[in-house]
């Protein structure tokens, strides 16, 4: 008898040992949490991030250690109709009165009016560290709230950095909160419907949330060698949740299968870990190999998320091979317990007296095409899928801006009139120079001409104050520049007015100084720049991620067909989601729908990110679905039976998966920010079709036309027992007897 596979004998010793081995995830888990919190986060810095010439800007603004400039808020006072008159003047003193007796106040300045009269603006000159003033500007509030009483005459308004931080914190926070409170019970709803038993549905989501626990510590622990962003703690959850339950769902419900049939508890955990344990191993594998692929974006952020996502992913398949086991074995029939009437009369009613899970009337139904007139179904629902994709041939990359933070709050639409009326406090391009100390008033003079040269031109704002807006760092080495524009950062015309700096006017007025070094930056340089980075990166990672996909996916399965139909299915799949993430939010149509305003594009990094997670989480599907396909195909099934057998077999979890993940993504889609709608819509679309449309219809309809096609691989990945054609051997000799621990598996030949 050949040795037993690893994930076997895992399962096993954690079966037989289950007091142990509980013990030991848990100490994991403690030690891995603590010790993540006890050596601190280290964040990432302006180097580490930097992209492009916007990028170069910032490591110089950076170098230059400017003192940092105390947090300034603004009193907004505009007119309700018509041109303001005495009552603004009147609120604009009363203010001033108000605001220098509130602690925290450092100086209130002199009333500034708008060029066209429409508004005064009162400068506020807040004490204390700038990095906590959002967390500080709520007496500035309250005070100009009482103003606005006395003065109903005229609009009085709290706007500026602190106070759009501290509503845009106060919104996004109860975004998230809301976000964490509905995804818990929504999970356990659908997992309690798929078993029909409270602990069963219970387990994949205790695993789960101690897998991220663990790896949030670990995470915190790498970060000393890849720094870490504000970003990963959340992917680590999101990636988290849906592949520790994926991963527990599939082995809790092939155990339950196994003791259905009547084999002992740790017989029946020992072929759950040869069957899903193994599909397991492969899926992670595959997910891992997705987010490896960010690390060659050669980009701060992609590599901390990815360096999470795969921290995240490997405890999971961990625990899902050692604790997991042990929990069953341990519960034993106590899994099923407390039972739901109704949900577990439905449970039992999908699972014969043989312990055989009863094909679905509605999957045989959905199947029954595909398996009947295979060709067909393949071309039009390929064809459906493509349409799909053909809008992401159009997709546009920018930032999101100012103007598309939610308008649900008073902060941001004062912001809106604040930057109506001065054109300058929107949208600014930095200028950095970096010289020899001693160049620094021939650099200056020479930012002061490049002002200068950018007056009368529409696509510059005329500046609010006397002389250009220059800053000089305490060593001279370093000169930079604000050149306001009066456009949104993601608009047109902002974007031409950073394209004429940089290729005409900055060149001529920089290019003379010997020993200097400039870069444009600021927003819309950003966008521009990462957007540019992310287009160059992609189809470097996207050919790393199939690649070791193909490579994992044929040695797995001894068939190079197999593995290239996985490849294509899930580049299908992403291509759909592309497609329609371009058709919602590129587009206005569906702004009322999902609440958002259209940007006209797509958020720069979301492409990338949602390409590796997206073919990662499909990996554990197809990996389940073609590893059922593949024992019934061992055992001796012929092709098209295999196929069916597969596939309704494996159906129910798969979807219950697949609602589970659909379900947390879409809670993302009612957040308010819009790369997080993007992100939840994009994730749930591409989940679903996945489970649906490729799964279902596109994959049987291929599998059953290949017939033994399917199996084809060159002589390197033949393995015993198989004919010379690559055709899985289905001889009686190869077929598993009705009374094994075990059936046939992949890979076990």
């Amino acid at each position: 008898m050949s040795k037993r596979p690893v994930t076997v004998r895992v399962a096993r010793w954690s079966a037989e040992h289950p007091w142990r081995a509980v013990a030991l995830w848990v100490v994991f888990v403690a030690v891995c949490f603590v010790g993540g919190n006890a050596a601190g986060l280290q964040e990432a810095t302006a180097q580490d991030q930097a992209v492009g010439e916007s990028g170069r800007a910032g490591v110089m603004i950076e170098e230059g250690r400017f003192a940092d400039e105390p947090a300034v808020d603004n009193v907004l006072i505009t007119s309700r109709s018509g041109p303001l008159d005495q009552a603004a003047d009147a609120a604009a003193a009363a203010a001033t009165a108000e605001l220098r007796k509130v602690p925290g106040v450092a100086e209130v300045g002199e009333p500034v009016k708008a060029v066209d009269g429409s508004a005064l603006l009162l400068p506020i000159t807040m004490s204390g560290d700038p990095e906590t003033a959002a967390e500080r500007v709520e007496p500035l509030r309250a005070a100009t709230a009482r103003v606005q009483e006395q003065h109903q005459g005229v609009r009085v308004e709290q706007v500026g950095g602190p106070s759009i931080n501290k509503a845009l914190d106060d919104t996004l926070g109860a975004d998230f909160k809301r976000a964490e409170i509905l995804s818990l019970p929504v999970t356990l709803t659908i997992l309690i419907i798929a078993f029909g038993a409270l602990i069963a549905a219970g387990i994949p989501v205790l695993l789960a949330l101690s897998s991220v626990a663990a790896a949030i510590g670990l995470s915190t622990l790498a970060s000393h060698l890849v720094p870490a962003n504000d970003s990963t703690s959340s992917v680590i959850l999101l990636i988290g949740m849906a592949v520790g339950i994926d991963y527990s769902l599939f082995y809790v419900r092939r155990e339950r299968e196994e003791r259905a049939k009547g084999r002992g508890h740790v017989d029946a955990v020992e072929i759950a870990a040869e069957t899903s344990g193994h599909a397991v191993v492969v899926s992670g594998m595959a997910v891992v190999i997705s987010m490896a692929g960010l690390f060659l974006a050669q980009d701060a952020i992609f590599s901390s998320l990815a360096v999470g996502s795969i921290l995240v992913v490997a405890v999971a398949v961990i625990g899902s091979l050692t604790v997991l086991p042990a929990m069953l074995a341990k519960l034993g029939r106590w899994v099923d317990r407390p039972r739901v009437p109704l949900l577990w009369r439905l449970t039992a009613r999908r699972t014969g007296a043989d312990g055989v899970v009863q094909p679905s009337r509605f999957w045989t139904l959905v199947l029954r095409p595909a398996l009947r007139r295979p060709l067909p179904t393949l071309l039009i629902s390929v064809g459906l899928l493509l349409a799909l994709a053909a809008p992401a041939l159009g997709m546009q990359l920018k930032f999101p801006g100012t103007e598309d933070l939610p308008r649900t709050t008073p902060a941001m639409q004062a912001y809106d009139r604040l930057a109506a009326a001065y054109p300058s406090n929107g949208t600014n391009h930095v200028v950095a120079v970096q010289a020899p100390a001693e160049q620094a008033p021939a650099v200056k003079a020479a930012l002061t001409r490049l002002a200068a040269s950018t007056q009368g031109d529409r696509l510059f704002a005329a500046p609010e104050q006397a002389g250009p807006d220059i800053e000089v760092s305490p060593d001279s080495r370093v000169t930079v520049l604000e050149i306001a524009t009066p456009f949104s950062s993601r608009s047109d015309e902002a974007g031409q007015s950073l394209h004429r700096l940089r290729d005409t006017l900055v060149p001529a007025a920089l290019g003379g100084l010997s020993g200097a070094s400039y870069a444009v930056g600021g927003g819309v340089a950003e966008s521009e720049d990462y957007a540019a980075h992310v287009w160059n990166k992609l189809p470097i990672v996207v050919g790393f991620v199939l690649l070791l996909t193909f490579l994992v996916m044929a040695w797995t399965f001894r068939s190079v067909v197999v593995a290239l139909t996985s490849i294509l299915l899930n580049l299908l799949s992403a291509g759909a989601a592309y497609g329609l993430l371009v058709l919602v939010f590129q587009n206005t149509w569906a702004e009322g729908l999902l609440g958002f305003t259209s940007m006209g594009a797509i958020v720069t990094w979301l492409p990338l990110f949602l390409f590796v997670v997206l073919f990662g989480l499909s990996m554990d599907y197809h990996v389940f679905v073609v590893s059922r396909i593949r024992e019934a195909v061992l055992r001796g099934v012929p092709n098209r039976e295999a196929v069916a057998e597969g596939i309704t077999g494996s159906a129910g979890v798969v979807t219950s998966a697949a609602i589970v993940m659909v379900a947390v993504f879409s809670i993302f889609a009612t957040l308010s920010t819009i790369d997080m709608k993007q992100l939840g819509v994009g994730l749930a679309a591409a989940i679903l079709l996945d489970a649906t449309l490729i799964r279902a219809v596109v994959l049987p309809a291929l599998m059953t036309l290949l017939g033994p096609a399917n199996w084809w691989a060159p002589r390197l990945l033949r393995g015993r027992g198989r004919h010379a054609a690559g055709t899985p051997a289905t001889s009686a000799g190869d077929a598993p007897a009705e009374d094994d621990k075990a059936p046939e598996l992949i890979g076990a030949r």
